[in-house]
């Protein structure tokens, strides 16, 4: 799905107004009456105090919409609108004489602190103060309403995106911005609904498919996307009835040390469940018992020193290599990973302590084989690209560096990002719960999996992230949130491959 900005988006309303030979207002009333039918169907006639904030502009239409809906259907409904200015959208006007023609309860005007009305946890609140052409920070008495909002702990529902988030920068930290419950936006997801810095205020998301004009919106260039279960299904390769094990990779996984031999444990056997045909490991000696024990589907090769990687076993012959988690970062294990891209000619995974080598030895970034996929968390990519002004600035830092060096990098977090040159993919699966011990590990070894499928290295990875966020989804659906172990997420990739031709999981499967 095309993550769009809120300047193609404004030209996709005019398109769809001059192709559909239909007026702004009647769009207006076509998106928000959507909105209405999600609301409706969700509190269904129950008699709850919904307080509805409208700006002046469009968004505030749709708020008017909303509440002539609403008001038609029974509900108990306050509309205020907040007059920050004298000036009024044409569609605004025009909805608020619809208005003002099914109800005696016009409409209050709020000018002022004077004017602010009274919030309680157990009202309804919806936010259609100021949509997505908003350009600079709210400010004054509007700010304070924003706060007294937000500081109601009523639930709140934000129309296209909460009034004060800008769709192409972060608010600044004291900047108001109404924490919303649930978003329910128009067409397209924005790109700040998924950005570490702003995401918290739009809580749980809806897009509402409002009928823009499909060729134009197929016409779009969108380097920006978001990845759900229809995109990943599209990269996924359906297995040949006639084949074996050699037509599925052979991975090798290199790294552990004393005490982390765990990490390799869990990438190998990620790697495994997630369809490779063969699978070896080289780690120090001292791990040999563990591996064979815990994984007896894999093969192990040690290294001769007891305790820590100091070589690469170059004639070893893999379709993808995988290093760095649990390695640690001594001398002796940078000059293994030298060794390895010295002997390597294919895309190589890369995560953890071989992450921290590459920030300590910028050299060997240069023999990084072409569309090498590397997985860093947030600190681990600060130290690979350095530090960032906010979020889109990071991002910025990070398509520079895949273009620089030719690799695709993996930005780990609640919505993962993927990027490769100037294309960015943002993951939409996944959950709390796999904040946890070796979840990366686990990520590693499916990406590497994918990649020894013969799945190119950006395939790979996408459809690599969203597959393990997926699987985390099934094991929490399980075990709840806080339950949640890396283990447990390898051991659901089967269901999450699965789960990319079936229906969505059942109510009483979700979390």
């Amino acid at each position: 799905m095309k993550i769009l900005t809120a300047e193609q988006l404004s030209e996709a309303d005019k398109r769809t107004i001059e192709r559909q030979n239909i007026t702004s207002e009647e769009l207006m009333e076509r998106a928000a009456t959507l909105v209405f039918n999600e609301i409706h169907n969700r509190l269904n006639g129950a008699p709850i105090p919904i307080k509805v904030f409208c700006g002046i502009g469009n968004n505030g239409g749709d708020g008017l919409v909303i509440a002539r809906h609403l008001i038609q259907h029974g509900y108990h409904v306050t509309i205020y609108v907040v007059n920050y200015s004298d000036k009024r959208s044409d569609d605004f006007l025009a909805n608020y004489e619809k208005l003002k023609s099914i109800t005696n309860d016009w409409p209050q005007l709020i000018k002022g602190e004077d004017n602010f009305p009274e919030i309680n946890t157990g009202d309804f609140v919806i936010d259609a103060m100021f949509g997505i052409g908003l350009n600079r920070p709210i400010e004054g008495w509007v700010a304070k309403l924003v706060g007294l909002i937000n500081d109601s702990k009523a639930f709140t529902l934000a129309i296209d995106m909460p009034s004060g988030l800008f769709s192409d920068k972060v608010p600044g930290n004291d900047a108001a911005v109404i924490e919303a419950d649930f978003t329910l936006s128009f067409q397209a997801p924005k790109l700040v609904f998924f950005l570490p810095e702003t995401m918290d205020y739009v809580g749980d998301l809806q897009i509402l498919d409002i009928g823009l004009d499909r060729e134009f919106l197929a016409e779009i260039k969108a380097p920006i996307h978001l990845i759900e279960k229809v995109e990943a299904a599209s990269l996924y390769k359906p297995r040949k009835t006639n084949s074996h094990k050699g037509d599925y990779g052979h991975v090798l996984i290199v790294g552990g040390s004393y005490g982390k031999i765990g990490s390799v444990l869990l990438t190998a056997t990620a790697a495994l469940k997630t369809g490779s045909g063969l699978c070896s490991l080289y780690i120090p000696e001292c791990g040999y018992n563990i591996v064979q024990t815990g994984l007896p589907e894999a093969m192990v090769l040690t290294d001769k020193d007891s305790e820590q990687l100091t070589t690469y076993p170059e004639d070893f012959e893999a379709d993808v290599v995988c290093f760095g988690m649990g390695a640690g970062t001594s001398q002796k294990t940078v000059g293994a990973l030298e060794d390895l891209l010295n002997s390597v000619k294919e895309p190589v995974v890369i995560d953890a302590d071989g992450l921290n080598i590459l920030s300590n030895n910028k050299k060997l970034l240069d023999l990084l084989p072409k569309d090498s996929v590397l997985t860093p968390h947030p600190g681990e990519l600060k130290r690979l690209i350095g530090e960032w002004q906010d979020d889109f600035d990071k991002l910025e830092k990070a398509k520079d560096f895949s273009k620089k060096y030719d690799v695709v990098l993996v930005i780990k977090g609640a919505h993962s990002f993927t990027i490769k040159g100037d294309e960015i993919y943002v993951n939409n699966s996944g959950n709390p719960g796999m904040a946890t011990a070796g979840s990366g590990d686990v990520l590693s070894g499916v990406i590497t999996s994918l990649l020894g499928q013969s799945y190119e290295p950006l395939s790979a990875a996408i459809l690599g992230v969203y597959l393990h966020g997926r699987s985390g989804d099934f094991a929490a659906s399980e075990l709840g949130y806080e339950s949640v172990l890396a283990g447990d997420i390898a051991q659901n990739i089967g269901k999450a491959v699965k789960d990319l031709f079936q229906s969505e999981m059942k109510d009483s499967e979700r979390n």
